[in-house]
C-alpha cells in the first residue's frame, strides 16, 4: 500500500520516521510519499517538500507568509491528485493539515490523523471537523480520548510516542566531560521565529549564574549564523547542534521554549522554566482565544501548575533567573517539580506508541471499508 504522510516541524518528522518503520514491520511493501525532513526520508519515504519550508509560527507570521503557504497548498493538493495514496497520514499541523483532510475527504482518499491537532486548546468545535473529514484520530495525550467523546467521536489513544525516542536515546560517551562546570541547557526552539524570540532573554540569564555552564541545544535545519549573531556577546557559551537529549541528560536545569521539547524535558527529568514569546498581535489573539489554563504540554497533562510559565511580558531576565535559582540542586522547588514529573511519567505510560499506531493503521486499511 502506498501512505502518504505530511509533518511541518520537526518533532512531527522525528514521529513520522518513527512511524515510517512500524508500518514497514507490518506491511513490508510499503511505499511511502511525505513532506517532512531528513528522519522520515532515513526511515524510507520520498521526500517531497522539507517542513523548514513550511514553518510559519503565530498569527502574524502567517499572514506574512500567506503566499508561500498558499503555493503549498496547491503543490500538495497536486501531488496527492497525481499519486493518489491508499492513505494520507497527518502528524499534528493543524493549519495546514486540517485543510489537507478536508481536500482528500472531496476526493475519496481515505485520511488518518496521527497526533490530533490541539483543538482542545482554542475553537474546541474544530472537533466537529475533524470528526467530519477524518477516518481515524491516533491521540498521545490522555485527556484527549475524553475530549472528542464530548463530541461522539472515537479515537484511538496509543501513548506518547516521544516515550519511544527516550526509549531508544543513549548517551554519547564523554559528552559530559567537554564542561567543566554543572550544565544548564537552553532550548530556544527548532523555528527562525522562535530563536529570535526566546534567546537572547535565555542568554542573558547566564550573566547572573557564573558557577554554571549555560549551552545552547541547536538545530541543523536553521542557520549557524543565526545561533552566531546571538552568542556574539557570550563567547563562553557553545552551541550543541541535534544532541539536545544528549545536553538535557547532562543537565542540572533548563530554560525551555514551549512546545514538544517541554515535555521531552520533563521526561528526561530535568527541571526547568518554560519560556514562550511571539509577535504582539499574534499574542494578542491567542490570548483571546485559548481555553485552557496552560500552555505547556507538562502543565496540561499535569493537570495543575508543575513549572512554571513565563509567558510574553513575564519572560525577562530578572524573572526567568529567579525562577531558575528556584529549581537549580538545594532550592526550594526542586523537589516538588521532581515530584511531579514521576506522577507525569505515569499518565504517558510506556514506549510502543509508534509501533500500535502502526499496527493499527495497517490494520484498518486491510479490513475496514472507506467510511463514507
Amino acid at each position: 500500500m502506498t501512505y502518504y504522510l505530511i509533518a511541518g516541524e520537526r518533532s512531527g518528522d522525528l514521529h513520522g520516521g518513527n512511524l515510517i518503520r512500524a508500518i514497514y514491520r507490518h506491511d513490508p511493501a510499503a511505499r511511502f510519499r511525505a513532506w517532512g525532513g531528513e528522519q522520515m526520508e532515513a526511515a524510507g519515504a520520498t521526500l517531497v517538500r522539507h517542513y523548514r519550508e513550511m514553518a510559519f509560527m503565530g498569527f502574524w507570521e502567517v499572514v506574512q507568509n500567506l503566499g508561500a503557504i498558499r503555493r503549498n497548498f496547491r503543490d500538495c493538493e497536486r501531488d496527492l491528485l497525481e499519486t493518489r495514496p491508499d492513505v494520507l497520514i497527518l502528524i499534528d499541523y493543524a493549519g495546514f493539515n486540517l485543510r489537507m483532510a478536508r481536500f482528500a475527504k472531496r476526493h475519496g482518499i481515505r485520511v488518518f490523523y496521527y497526533i490530533s491537532p490541539k483543538v482542545w486548546a482554542w475553537n474546541q468545535k474544530r472537533a466537529l471537523k475533524i470528526k467530519a473529514t477524518v477516518d481515524r484520530l491516533f491521540v498521545i495525550l490522555p485527556f484527549e480520548v475524553d475530549f472528542f467523546a464530548r463530541y461522539d467521536y472515537q479515537v484511538d489513544y496509543i501513548g506518547n510516542p516521544l516515550m519511544d525516542a527516550i526509549a531508544d536515546f543513549q548517551p554519547e560517551a564523554g559528552f559530559r566531560d567537554q564542561f567543566t562546570k554543572p550544565v544548564i541547557a537552553l532550548l530556544p526552539g527548532s523555528r527562525k521565529q522562535e530563536v529570535e524570540g526566546m534567546l537572547p532573554t535565555m542568554l542573558a540569564v547566564s550573566r547572573q549564574f557564573p558557577a554554571y555552564q549555560f549551552v545552547v541545544a541547536g538545530v541543523s535545519n536553521l542557520p549557524e549564523a543565526l545561533y552566531r549573531q546571538h552568542l556574539q556577546a557570550y563567547p563562553d557559551i557553545p552551541v550543541v547542534t541535534d544532541q539536545a537529549y544528549d545536553l538535557l541528560a547532562a543537565a542540572e536545569a533548563a530554560l525551555v521554549t514551549s512546545g514538544t521539547a517541554t515535555l521531552e524535558t520533563a521526561l528526561l527529568n530535568v527541571p526547568q522554566v518554560v519560556c514562550y514569546r511571539t509577535a504582539w498581535l499574534s499574542y494578542q489573539i491567542a490570548r483571546r482565544l485559548i481555553a485552557v489554563p496552560f500552555i505547556s504540554l507538562v502543565n496540561l497533562i499535569a493537570g495543575k501548575k508543575a513549572v512554571t510559565e513565563l509567558i510574553q511580558e513575564a519572560l525577562d531576565p530578572r524573572q526567568a533567573a529567579a525562577e531558575l535559582a528556584r529549581i537549580l540542586p538545594g532550592a526550594p522547588d526542586r523537589d516538588q517539580q521532581l515530584a511531579d514529573y514521576e506522577a507525569l511519567r505515569e499518565k504517558v505510560g510506556g514506549p510502543g506508541a509508534s509501533e500500535r499506531a502502526g499496527e493499527k493503521m495497517v490494520a484498518y486499511l486491510r479490513e475496514q471499508p472507506v467510511r463514507q
